[in-house]
């Protein structure tokens, strides 16, 4: 029977993504764990990998296609023994029609099950590096789970609600169902019939403000005086996600002036005495490393900071992970360096070097970009002085980090000239209060003013 290769959802606000590729042709062999092709989302290139094995019999959406929506059909496996001439690509499904106002609730929720069951019964292929959902839904209707893994648990009739996955990210793959066969998961059940009365629906969430619409921005220029640039997938994104949160998270901001001068001395150190490696220092620290550092031991000193707000309770993290925004072509995006408080300076700088380079490529991997506990924003190679950033949840916080710059300061009295640097921390006031953000703070420009901590 042939199987379908639908369009993979690569994170969990993907809708749409760009074909960017084809790695196999009409008529190769495919075997489970072939790159297939290279799909583009808003902030990478990310390789789909091959769980099922055949002939790849049908490409249904070629390469360089714009705009493909998560879970279109996107190529057809003729299966073992299969003619793959003989297969021809599956007709795109009717959009469903709208149901009768009249219409029986019981009818409805009849045929409800019946959609559910087509639907789960068409095989998909992602790529192995999604995002960590523990085995849950990544479009919010189906459980995260390979294609072979849906097949087995469909056959063996094991709800894939109940089965935790092992896979990269959380991904229920096959062995996930052999264990549950052993352990004798909970199988498919049929719906329950609605008792009693339906609950209380949650009250409707205040409309969000909404600015001008094109024609009426267009009006106030003059015709030919602009050109009109598209929009990609990448700004469209940044967009929609920095709105939602000005417009859902309560913003609260702290500023304070941090001296440089024995973090530069104590830099210069470290890069004099850094061992060569090929010919070349094995690392060069700079002051954005630092401040990563210093960040992630202020979280770990002030562990109250280091949370997520959800509606239901407060994420306290274990560990620092800190986002650092890197500017691309067309937008910008937050490699996170994991666990930053446990790791040494070179190793921070090494590590940022190289997502650096591979987030410009457009080749991180989502896991590499997505989550994190805190960001930094970093200007200060631009001049700039201070600046307040916008929290990107699930963080509630970001630091903003403007120039060292020399600066006259009072010391025991009398005028001095120091190098200063402003840094501006913003806060989810919903998760952290502005006593908290400021003793946060504080104990940021206790490592920055004391570096020697950081090599403790």
């Amino acid at each position: 029977m042939p199987v379908n290769i639908l369009m993979p959802a690569l994170s969990p606000t993907m809708e749409k993504g760009n074909l960017a590729k084809w790695l196999k042709k009409e008529g190769d062999a495919i075997k489970s764990g072939d790159i297939i092709a290279e799909i583009e989302t808003d902030k990478a290139t990310m390789e789909v990998e091959a769980v099922d094995e055949g002939v790849l019999a049908k490409i249904v959406v070629p390469e360089g296609t714009a705009d493909v929506a998560v879970n279109e059909v996107i190529g057809v496996i003729a299966g073992e023994g299969e003619d793959a001439k003989s297969v021809s690509a599956p007709a795109k499904a009717d959009a469903p029609k709208a149901e009768a106002p009249k219409q029986e609730p019981a009818k409805a929720e009849a045929a409800a099950p019946k959609a559910e069951a087509k639907h789960e019964s068409t095989p998909q292929v992602t790529a192995e590096s999604g995002l960590n959902t523990g085995g849950k839904s990544v479009s919010g209707d189906r459980p995260f789970a390979s294609p072979l893994a849906r097949r087995l648990a469909k056959e063996a009739g094991i709800d894939l609600g109940k089965v935790q996955g092992s896979g990269p990210h959380g991904r229920i793959v096959e062995k996930d169902i052999e264990a549950a066969k052993q352990g004798g998961a909970a199988k498919t059940a049929p719906a329950a019939a609605p008792a009693g009365a339906p609950a209380a629906p949650k009250p409707a969430a205040a409309p969000l403000a909404t600015g001008p619409s094109d024609e009426q921005t267009k009006k106030l220029f003059a015709p030919g005086s602009y050109e009109e640039i598209p929009h990609d997938g990448m700004r469209k994104t940044i967009a929609r996600r920095l709105t939602e949160a000005k417009q859902t998270i309560p913003h609260f901001y702290v500023t304070l002036d941090c001296e440089l001068d024995a973090l530069l001395k104590l830099r210069a150190e470290l890069n004099a005495a850094a061992p060569e490696k090929d010919g070349k220092p094995a690392y060069k620290l700079s002051v954005n490393d630092m401040v990563i550092k210093a960040l992630a031991l202020a979280l770990k000193a002030v562990p109250d900071a280091n949370v997520s707000w959800t509606d239901g309770a407060m994420l306290k993290h274990k560990h620092a992970d800190v986002g650092v925004a890197v500017s691309i072509p067309g937008g910008l995006i937050t490699p996170i360096i994991r666990d930053a408080c446990h790791k040494t300076l070179s190793q921070i700088s090494n590590e940022m070097k190289d997502m650096a380079a591979r987030a410009k490529a457009r080749k991180l991997k989502p896991e590499e970009y997505q989550g994190g506990t805190t960001a930094v924003s970093n200007l200060g190679m631009f001049g700039v002085k201070d600046f307040a950033a916008v929290v990107n949840p699930p963080h509630a916080t970001i630091l903003a980090v403007g120039a060292g710059e020399q600066r006259v300061i009072v010391k025991g009295g009398q005028p001095a000239v120091a190098t200063v640097m402003s840094v501006t921390l913003s806060t989810d006031h919903r998760a952290v209060d502005g006593a908290l953000g400021a003793e946060l703070l504080q104990a940021f420009k206790g490592y920055i003013e004391k570096p020697m901590a950081m090599l403790v």
